[in-house]
């Protein structure tokens, strides 16, 4: 697998819009790296940049970027709402895929180390990549900000884990950088129906999981308690995992609670809104919307669209469209400024636009692709097709139950079916382009070339690879397809009855499926060497035609017992 991560650094610029392209265009130089968002702030000037790719890439990209900051910005005359100690003030790896959080921290203290040499920069090692516990916090690092630099870089317990020690020439332009490796972190501000930073500091300290100081008598103005060792005593918001303060916005006119959410298993995005509505609600004020900063995975609004559909006691088992959708409005994203989901999630930004698939044609595309004299799409993907759509039925005949009138207690019930059968279509749709993949990757192997016995052998040895997808791929097709089975002789048994006719149909679809990559399976295997593997699969593939023949039959009979 290849190893990837994310890179998610905060420039202290959010006006000047020629500085921040010359920043990003130092990333979109280095080979290897894209450039997923570039999201500047004019009221907390600050730019927050998100850009992928492999380790060293994007450790290249993130330094050359540091560096054009470091030209570009000057911090003495650096004003905004955000705390910053630095040009480039924060600069965070994050695992995506193939790689550890140990792996991650050795590479974010590789260029630390290599910022403060070659750059003069001083920087503090933060999150995993700290070098001792209380630097762990970022708030720790830039506590006092740029204005407090030149007193802690020369201090002994704050001195910088990289760089200068001294607030010279160069440090005074630069500021200080913080460069670490962490969790994936959503940043998202609450916005407010008043103007008051104060109500909303007040919301931040409920829900922060820091809280706010405990107090002598009046909880406002009182002495603050302090522990045996002089440090004061903190009463804990409700929110774990988090970090927040509040802040008016000059852009919008409205005071917001600015949250980083370090960790959303443990704090969803949704839970984190509702627990901010909450508190907002016991002061007497509204949570407007909801505004994400740059990227956040797909996970945390699919995991917030089921949440609120749930609340509605309406059935899970949609497109991820929709619930995106539900999502969205149920937070409020898109209060201040459009929301697209193409541009927010990380997922939709990371896939390859330049790759055409067949699911994302037409219906009428797909089937003049499929007519043409291409050899691909074939019966393979036609099969996985048509699994996908039996899936579709059965869950259309769910999902019409869970909304049925008069049903409302059995929601969950059919919303369950509904989830279930919408899996399988995901499933099933992505076996239709991997089935053309498959055979595309038998196309490729039979180009090598073969001039002398070693390429011979490489080329025979990369058939026998491809020859071997080109089974399993229609094998899982057979497999998926006889699972839609299930659902549709459920919603044949127990859902409206009005739909059963659908039910019966997705079974007929299930069945062709079924056999259509039974038949793929088994000219592919012809094919190939390993005997045994092929006796085996095939006995597989057999025993689950007759299955599916046996499945649709029953439900069939069902189907035109309760149309008489």
């Amino acid at each position: 697998m290849k190893q990837i991560i994310e890179c998610v650094p905060n420039f202290s610029e959010g006006r000047d819009m020629l500085i921040i392209k010359q920043i990003a265009d130092e990333i979109e130089k280095v080979e290897g790296v894209k450039l997923l968002d570039v999201d500047p702030g004019a009221t907390t000037n600050r730019t927050v940049v998100t850009f992928v790719g492999s380790l060293d890439e994007v450790c290249e990209a993130a330094f050359r970027a540091i560096k054009k900051a470091g030209e570009l910005i000057d911090m003495r005359n650096h004003k905004g709402d955000h705390p910053r100690f630095g040009a480039t003030d924060v600069c965070p790896l994050v695992p995506v895929s193939g790689i550890t959080m140990e792996e991650t921290v050795e590479y974010a203290r590789k260029l630390g180390k290599r910022v403060g040499d070659e750059l003069g920069i001083p920087v503090y090692a933060y999150e995993n990549a700290a070098f001792e516990e209380k630097r762990r916090n970022l708030a720790n690092c830039r506590q006092g900000e740029y204005e407090g630099l030149k007193d802690r870089i020369s201090s002994t317990n704050w001195k910088p884990d990289f760089g200068p020690v001294e607030f010279n020439e160069r440090v005074a332009g630069t500021g200080a950088s913080a460069i670490g490796a962490r969790d994936f972190l959503v940043a998202v501000n609450f916005n407010l129906n008043t103007t008051s930073t104060r109500r909303a500091n007040a919301i931040a300290f409920d829900v922060r999981e820091k809280g706010r100081p405990k107090r002598e008598g009046n909880p406002i103005t009182g002495k603050p308690v302090v522990d045996v060792g002089g440090e004061p005593v903190m009463i804990p918001g409700t929110l774990k995992a988090t970090k927040a303060i509040g802040w008016f916005i000059e852009e919008y006119s409205v005071a917001q609670v600015s949250m980083n959410i370090n960790n959303i298993s443990i704090t969803p995005l949704h839970i984190a809104f509702e627990e901010v509505v909450a508190k907002a609600a016991a002061r007497g004020i509204r949570v407007t919307g909801t505004e994400i900063v740059g990227l956040v995975p797909k996970s945390v609004l699919i995991d917030a669209g089921k949440h609120y559909l749930r609340m509605q006691q309406r059935s899970v088992g949609v497109s991820e469209d929709e619930i995106i959708k539900i999502a969205v409005k149920s937070m409020g994203l898109g209060e201040l400024k459009p929301f697209n989901p193409q541009e927010k999630i990380i997922e939709y930004l990371l896939e390859n636009k330049l790759v055409k698939k067949l699911v994302d044609m037409t219906c009428t595309g797909f089937a003049n692709e499929t007519a043409s004299e291409s050899p691909a799409p074939g019966g393979g993907s036609i099969a996985a097709y048509m699994g996908a759509l039996g899936a579709a039925l059965g869950t259309m005949v769910a999902n019409l139950s869970s909304h049925k009138a008069g049903w409302d207690e059995r929601w969950e019930e059919f919303s369950n079916w509904a989830e279930k059968g919408q899996k399988l279509k995901e499933e099933l749709l992505y076996l239709v382009d991997e089935d053309t993949n498959a055979f595309n990757k038998i196309m490729e192997a039979f180009g090598l070339p073969k001039s002398n016995d070693i390429e011979k052998a490489a080329r025979t040895q990369a058939i026998q690879d491809a020859t071997r997808y080109a089974i399993d791929v229609p094998y899982c097709t057979m497999q998926k397809s006889f699972d839609v089975f299930e659902v549709c002789k459920v919603m044949a048994e127990i859902g409206n009855s009005n739909s059963v006719s659908d039910a019966g149909v997705g079974a007929l679809c299930a069945r062709a499926a079924v056999m259509g990559a039974y038949l793929n399976v088994k000219i592919n295997a012809a094919g190939f060497k390993d005997k045994a593997f092929v006796n085996d699969i095939m006995a597989k593939a057999e025993a689950i035609v007759k299955k599916a023949q046996a499945s649709e039959y029953d439900i069939m009979v069902i189907v035109n017992s309760k149309i008489k």
